[in-house]
């Protein structure tokens, strides 16, 4: 049985996060990393741009073969892991073989979540979570004229608006009454999809699909008032599942629920086992509560602590928790929503609205503390804005000119503060 000291099964951020706080105290110790993807690592993230034909699909891996061989890394690509045995430290592959281990990273990602519509096995549809099925939808794209969305999320939404812009006619479906539903306020929701219906969409939200059958075009798809539609090319954007199958082939006793629990060293309740990113249920920042928070400041985070965690790092940092983050751009505009849009007690809310410039943005506070913040074609930067939720910094004395030009005072704050 091949043996290595530390294995990392995944390939992303979080497992790339991971393979270099390993390597930053830990150069010589034997270091694995399992992929299922035949290709070297790439961000799902950037697939939307894969389909549109911005990005070149050879040209958008996140590590070369290089990289692997300078970090002594063997990477091991197309290998699926079937089962964790974890009782005596041995992953079992898809192959039937094994790999022992003295330290693993599950990070294992997540995979499009299929909503249980009756007839959905009749039917052929996309997804959007690998680098194939970019390429499978760039290529579908440029062939259909109606096409259907399910769901208005921000991968549906940007899969959308490219079907738009290749001439097709397109509508939306989605189960919650505004879109981007969790990302963004409807004030805000309101303004993203006029920029759509402008474009030619139609938008039918509060709506659910309760069938699908073939058509003489590809789909036939019934929504519960009875309305019918048909699609030459139907993407089901419904959400995400953590990958975690392999916890079940084998009984495994590391604790699940909607993803792999763990602490705040990304340790799961098994030694010698820890998980990171889109699989990773960590708790969050506003909540005790385990969350799941799939996105990319999260992912990479959660591998630096777990890679540091499973080396001995001393300068290993508690994970502390985490804060939804999401950017997006559309038509031309962008969006962008940080922290949490719930309104707690004792909540201060404030906004501004420029109809003639389409501008617009909502921030929440609360005791002179930032908790949310959001806008629609704001330029702010995301990532000082969650350090200033992380580093619960009082904005009493400046909150009017922070709400005023958010990107300046964040920066001037992010100047004195980030020394």
């Amino acid at each position: 049985m091949e043996h290595t000291k530390y294995l990392v099964v995944g390939s992303s951020h979080a497992a790339l996060e991971a393979v270099t706080a390993i390597r930053m105290h830990d150069a010589e110790g034997s270091l694995t990393l399992l992929t299922r993807d035949p290709y070297l690592p790439y961000s799902p993230t950037v697939l939307p741009y894969v389909v549109s034909g911005r990005s070149a699909a050879t040209g958008i891996f996140l590590r070369d073969e290089k990289f692997f061989v300078d970090n002594r890394v063997q990477l091991k690509r197309g290998t699926e892991l079937k089962a964790l045995h974890a009782e005596r430290n041995s992953a079992e592959l898809a192959d039937g073989s094994e790999i022992a281990y003295e330290k693993l990273l599950l990070a294992t990602g997540a995979a499009p979540a299929i909503p249980p519509i009756p007839g959905i096995d009749q039917v052929s549809y996309h997804v959007l979570r690998t680098l194939d099925d970019a390429k499978k939808l760039h290529a579908a794209i440029k062939q259909s004229k109606q096409a259907v969305v399910l769901g208005a999320g921000l991968v549906g939404m940007h899969a959308a608006e490219n079907l738009v812009k290749a001439g097709a006619n397109v509508t939306i479906v989605e189960m919650a009454k505004q879109l981007t539903d969790g990302y963004f306020d409807q004030v805000a929701a309101q303004m993203i999809e006029k920029a759509f219906t402008d474009n030619g969409a139609r938008i039918l939200t509060g709506s659910r699909v309760v069938k699908l059958a073939p058509s003489a075009i590809g789909s036939a798809l019934t929504l519960e008032n009875g309305t019918t539609l048909e699609a030459d090319l139907l993407l089901v954007a419904t959400g995400i599942k953590p990958n975690m199958d392999y916890l079940d082939q084998a009984g495994s006793a590391v604790e699940h629920d909607q993803g792999i629990l763990v602490s705040d060293t990304m340790q799961t309740s098994v030694a010698n086992v820890w998980a990171a990113g889109d699989c990773a249920q960590a708790k969050g920042f506003f909540t005790e509560a385990k969350v799941m928070n799939a996105i990319l400041p999260d992912a990479t985070e959660q591998g630096r602590i777990a890679g540091m965690a499973m080396a001995g790092d001393p300068g290993l940092k508690h994970y502390p928790g985490g804060v939804p983050l999401n950017t997006y751009h559309f038509f031309g505009r962008h969006a962008i929503s940080v922290g949490s849009s719930k309104l707690a007690d004792g909540a201060e809310v404030l906004t501004r609205f420029d109809d003639a410039s389409g501008r617009y943005l909502k921030a929440i506070f609360k005791d002179g503390r930032l908790l949310g913040i959001f806008g629609v074609n704001e330029f702010f930067d995301g990532g000082v804005m969650c350090q200033l939720i992380l580093r619960r910094v009082d904005l009493s004395a400046v909150k009017e000119r922070f709400v005023a030009n958010p990107l300046a005072v964040g920066r001037e704050l992010m100047s004195q503060l980030w020394r």
